[in-house]
């Protein structure tokens, strides 16, 4: 580690260069210290805040990258922050990470992503932020304020620059927090064999636009949600979007052209493989309902085996949530993990390693690791609508329905992007005729289900061209029906007869109190968040023709739920 002088707002030396940092006189952006002054319920600041904008840090190519600099107004000794982003460095990044972090005793350099806010050179989704973000670390040790105590923070994208940089991490990294994260591109865009569309229009309209200002980004949100329907159900789908962007994305083309993990395409786009081998401490914040859970707990697993230090927050929350209605957990649970490895104060951390909110319960519950040990109930579809304990026999078909294109089965709430995510009333959707439920008894005790849940389905179509979608519901004792968790898998071409297929519908902590009854949603699909299956055999983006599809279950499925002791 290069050795430093260190210094907050008095002037500081670097010792090679015999350079003096002054520190600017300027404010944050008032747009940031509004919303800061919005916030509640967060710690106490330490510092008041400084701001240097638009410095320009050379990347790998030599491509000048936009950098604001945040600081606390103190003389002091203070460990640097690393927040890389492709949306601006405006509201509400400036706020969030610049101000409060500052105020927190961090120096904050919030960089653009080349491409864009200002950065020069093209955006790509992966295949520059591990080059620029080791570019950036190179420019920072001649820093005069740098102290050589480097840590990484953000959200969603923000959270692949950390990994990107994790693969070959620079000696100075000690710390990282990855908020409601992404690691694999592959599994934002596709997921069991079909194209996960609303992800993809609302990643490309933001990437587009957010880091343009406030305005464009409106502006674009509200022409996208204008022709939302248009695009999601043109055919062919290929390039529908151009009319709601304004414009061709050709990364966007790209990503949702490509649906095999295997194709060469995706050669180098996850950064998975630095939790398998990462020794920086590492926090990892997600929500129930937040579309990039299962990319978090994947790298908690990989961090686990691995035996690095981390911790894991996964609360009631979706993408966008966490950020907001849950931003005074996160940013104690982000700033407790970063004075623990960056100032050596530990005093904030909690002792269990593992803390999940519980659903249906509305408490939280800490753990010594994830998942913890259960046993796998299973619970088995019956003829008459009813989910039992006991397996039917499997040969017999137990329902069927009629899934067509033309009409294609919606999506309600669940894992997604967008503000629309989270747990909803599944009434008007299970009135559907394209829909199945199989509901148990009511509960004599809670159940408390904590782990990752599974549908194993017997499946026969009669066309071989169909997705098969499976939903956990809790229903209360007025019948309303609510989603737990959810998967979709694409069918192999199938013939006639029953094939075997196993729908991993994600993972959950989730309470089924006495009264309340379990249940199995089946249907075709859950449209517009996967594009639907067109019936044909076409190519997703190509499919010209609708084909309506007769699916049946027979017996011999089961609903898979990891099952743990309830708490009091």
């Amino acid at each position: 580690m290069t050795p430093h002088t260190r210094g907050g707002v008095s002037g500081a030396t670097d010792g090679g260069a015999g350079t003096t940092w002054v520190a600017p006189p300027g404010k944050p952006p008032l747009s940031a210290r509004m919303m800061r002054a919005t916030w509640r319920g967060l710690p106490a600041k330490r510092y008041e805040a400084g701001w240097e904008p638009d410095l320009e840090v050379p990347a790998a190519d030599g491509s000048l990258l936009r950098t604001d600099h945040y600081f606390p107004r103190a003389e002091g000794d203070f460990p640097t922050l690393l927040v890389r982003s492709p949306y601006g460095r405006g509201v509400p990044w400036s706020p969030m990470y610049g101000v409060l972090f500052a105020e927190q005793g961090f120096h904050v350099v919030l960089q653009s992503c080349r491409g864009t806010g200002g950065s020069g050179g093209e955006f790509h989704f992966w295949r520059n932020e591990a080059a620029d973000g080791r570019a950036t670390v190179d420019w920072l040790r001649d820093r005069p304020w740098f102290n050589g105590a480097l840590g990484t923070l953000g959200p969603s994208y923000l959270g692949y620059v950390q990994w990107a940089l994790a693969l070959d991490p620079p000696p100075e990294l000690r710390a990282m927090v990855v908020q409601v994260g992404l690691h694999d591109p592959h599994a934002l865009f596709h997921r069991g064999g079909a194209l996960q569309l609303e992800n993809a229009l609302l990643v490309g309209s933001g990437m587009t636009s957010q880091h343009r200002g406030f305005g464009p980004f409106l502006r674009a949100t509200l022409w996208l949600r204008r022709h939302f329907a248009e695009m999601t159900r043109a055919l062919p789908l290929r390039g529908s979007y151009v009319r709601g962007f304004g414009g061709e994305v050709p990364w966007l083309d790209e990503v949702m052209s490509h649906p095999d993990a295997g194709d060469p395409f995706w050669q180098g786009a996850s950064t998975g493989g630095a939790a398998a081998t990462s020794r920086v401490p590492t926090c990892l914040i997600g929500g129930w309902h937040d579309a990039l859970v299962d990319q978090t707990l994947e790298q908690y697993g990989r961090l686990r085996r691995a035996g690095c230090d981390t911790s894991l927050l996964v609360g009631p929350w979706t993408h966008t949530s966490a950020l907001q209605k849950g931003w005074p957990e996160v940013f104690a649970e982000s700033l407790a993990w970063l004075r623990a490895h960056l100032c050596d104060d530990p005093s904030g951390l909690r002792p269990a390693g593992v803390r999940v909110h519980i659903g249906g319960q509305g408490h939280w519950r800490d753990l010594a690791e994830w998942p913890p040990a259960s046993a796998v109930g299973q619970w088995f579809p019956a003829g008459d609508g009813r989910l039992i304990r006991q397996p039917s026999e499997a040969t017999v078909p137990l329902a069927a329905f009629r899934y067509d294109p033309a009409d294609p089965t919606p999506s309600i709430g669940g894992p997604l992007l967008s503000p629309a995510a989270g747990s909803r009333d599944n009434g008007d959707l299970e009135g559907r005729p394209d829909v199945l439920t199989f509901t148990s008894e009511p509960m004599n005790e809670p159940m408390d289900v904590l782990g990752p849940v599974a549908a194993r389905l017997r499946i026969s179509t009669d066309t071989g061209y169909a997705d098969v979608f499976a939903r956990l519901c809790d229903v209360d004792e007025k019948g309303r029906s609510v989603n737990v968790c959810d998967g979709l898998v694409r069918l192999p071409t199938t013939p006639a007869h029953p094939l075997e297929v196993t729908v991993p519908m994600s993972s959950t902590a989730h309470r089924f109190a006495p009264g309340h009854r379990v249940r199995l949603q089946l249907s075709g699909g859950a449209h517009p968040r996967f594009a639907r299956n067109s019936g044909s055999g076409e190519p997703t983006l190509d499919a010209t023709t609708l084909t309506p599809v007769r699916i049946t279950v027979h017996g011999g499925s089961a609903l898979e739920l990891p099952q743990v002791r309830a708490e009091r």
